[in-house]
């Protein structure tokens, strides 16, 4: 099977779904799925699901908590420059046949890692390997060089109304 580069990106809520989606579809096939969360430290109710399938699904965060927010700090640049080395062993280690990089975009915009590592990651990706990078702010580079981009674009969110993150279906 030929392996893809994917990016989900935009402004609407979807996107790590989206990745998980894909992940449940392919633990459903019987592949290997690896998952590095950056930007994201904090307990979410999709982790607690993927434990149910740990012999084929590794997840890995390399965030204190989620400083979106707010500008990182010294502590969040050191443990996203940790998992980025991590992710990039697991990708070219030929042990998964998916990998997600949560949160990449996002890891770009704050010069958590550069654009030009992920593009160097992108070209020396094992040819069976379906490589992922989720969240907002995708830049023109790392988008013309994927294969399938999808923009998930808001429209309407009851966060707006004040709607707190409801846990099973936002946390």
């Amino acid at each position: 099977m030929n392996g893809y580069i994917q990016i989900y990106t935009g402004n609407g809520k979807g996107k790590t779904t989206a990745a998980l989606g894909l992940t449940l579809r392919a633990v459903g096939a019987g592949l290997k799925v690896y998952i590095l969360q950056f930007a994201k430290g904090m307990a979410y109710s999709e982790l607690e699901a993927l434990k149910l399938f740990k012999d084929q699904v590794t997840v890995r965060q390399c965030g204190q908590d989620c400083f979106i927010h707010n500008d990182p700090v010294e502590e969040d640049v050191r443990l996203a420059r940790e998992g980025f080395k991590e992710g990039k062993e697991a990708l070219l280690s030929g042990d998964y046949d998916v990998v997600i990089f949560d949160e990449a975009n996002i890891a770009t915009y704050y010069s958590l890692v550069s654009e030009d590592e992920f593009l160097e990651l992108m070209d020396q990706k094992p040819p069976h390997v379906e490589f992922i990078l989720t969240g907002r702010k995708a830049t023109d580079r790392l988008i013309e060089r994927a294969d399938l981009v999808t923009e998930m674009k808001e429209i309407k969110h009851y966060y707006e109304k004040g709607v707190q993150a409801r846990k099973g279906i936002e946390s």
